[in-house]
C-alpha cells in the first residue's frame, strides 16, 4: 500500500511510519510546514499529488489546558482541519483512518466506555475532537475512527518521560490518584492501525467502517502509572526519588477538567480485526528498555 501519514512528526506518527515501513508499505509522512490541514486547498493538493491508497490522520491540537484559552485554534485544527481532510478524501475516493480520544466522554461512568456510549466532553479539547469525529462521519462514508487514551512512547513529550525526569531530579513526586485510564504505547497502537489499513486494502474483507476503541489492556491511576515507571527505571539506573505520593485532582487544579474515568472497552476492534491490545504494564517495560538503550547510545556520542 501507499499510505500518507498526516502528522508524522508526532509521537504516534513516528512509530506509525516505522511500523508501516517494517511491513513493507510505502509510507509518506506529511506535517507542518509541508501541509496545513486547516487550509482546505492543501488537503486536496496532498491527495491529488500523492495518490495514496489510504490516509491516516495523526495530526491534532493536543494541548488540553492551552485549548481552554485557544479555543479557536483547537477547533480550527481538530474540526475544520479534519473536515478538510475528509472532503479531500471523498473527492479522490480515498479511505481515511482518523485518531480520536477518550476526552469525548465525561469520565462519570463506572464501566469501560463502549463506542456507542453517549459522549459529553468536559472541555474545549474534547469538544473539538468530538466535532471532528462528527465531521468525518457526515462527509466520508469510507472512514475508520480510532479513539485511544493515555498515550506514551519513545518519541516526543509524554507522561513517562516527565516522570523519569522528575524522578531523577526530586526526592518526592506528587501524582494524581483519582483519575483512571489505560496507558497505551504508541507503537502498539501503530501496529493496530497498520492491521486495520491492511484489512481495508484486502477487497475480500468485510467493510470495516465505523468507530473503534484501542487502549492498553488493564487500568490504573496516574499515580499507579507513575509508580510503575519508577519501578521500571530503578532496574536500570539510580534515581533520586524516594516517594511517589498520591494526591487528588483537587490538589492539582488545571485549566481543563480531565475525565476521572478514561477506561475504554476494546472488544469491538478485536471482533472486527482480531486486534487485541497488549497489557500496558508489559509494553511499558518494553518501551522503557528501548528508551534506556537509546539514551545510553546518545551518551556514548
Amino acid at each position: 500500500m501507499k499510505v500518507v501519514v498526516i502528522g508524522h512528526k508526532g509521537m504516534l506518527g513516528q512509530d506509525l511510519m516505522i511500523r508501516l515501513e517494517k511491513a513493507r508499505h510505502e509510507a509518506i509522512g506529511l506535517d507542518i510546514p509541508d501541509i496545513d490541514i486547516a487550509r482546505e486547498g492543501e488537503a486536496i493538493s496532498c491527495c491529488r499529488a500523492s495518490k495514496p491508497d489510504l490516509i491516516i490522520n495523526c495530526a491534532a491540537y493536543t494541548a488540553v489546558d492551552k485549548a481552554e484559552a485557544e479555543a479557536d485554534l483547537a477547533f480550527l485544527v481538530n474540526r475544520e482541519g479534519v473536515a478538510n481532510l475528509a472532503k479531500a478524501c471523498k473527492s479522490q475516493k480515498i479511505p481515511l483512518i482518523h485518531i480520536s480520544t477518550d476526552y469525548v466522554f465525561d469520565g462519570k461512568s463506572i464501566h469501560p466506555y463502549r463506542e456507542d456510549d453517549p459522549v459529553n466532553p468536559l472541555g474545549v479539547y474534547g469538544r473539538s475532537k468530538w466535532e471532528g469525529e462528527q465531521a468525518v462521519r457526515s462527509i466520508l462514508d469510507r472512514h475508520v475512527i480510532v479513539r485511544t487514551a493515555w498515550l506514551f512512547g519513545i518519541h516526543g513529550h509524554n507522561f513517562v518521560k516527565t516522570i523519569l525526569r522528575l524522578a531523577r531530579e526530586n526526592e518526592t513526586i506528587r501524582v494524581v490518584a483519582d483519575q483512571f485510564g489505560c496507558p497505551t504505547w504508541t507503537y502498539d497502537l501503530a501496529d493496530g492501525l497498520v492491521r486495520i489499513a491492511e484489512h481495508i486494502a484486502d477487497a475480500g474483507n468485510k467493510e470495516p467502517w465505523g468507530t473503534y476503541h484501542f487502549c492498553g489492556k488493564g487500568r490504573t491511576s496516574w499515580h499507579g502509572f507513575a509508580e510503575a515507571i519508577v519501578d521500571e527505571a530503578r532496574q536500570r539506573e539510580q534515581l533520586k526519588v524516594r516517594d511517589v505520593i498520591p494526591i487528588t485532582t483537587a490538589d492539582y487544579p488545571t485549566p481543563a477538567v480531565r475525565p476521572a474515568w478514561s477506561v475504554l472497552d476494546c472488544h469491538k476492534i478485536e471482533e472486527a480485526f482480531g486486534i487485541v491490545p497488549s497489557n500496558w504494564r508489559d509494553v511499558l517495560s518494553a518501551m522503557m528498555l528501548e528508551l534506556h538503550s537509546s539514551e545510553m547510545k546518545q551518551h556514548q556520542y
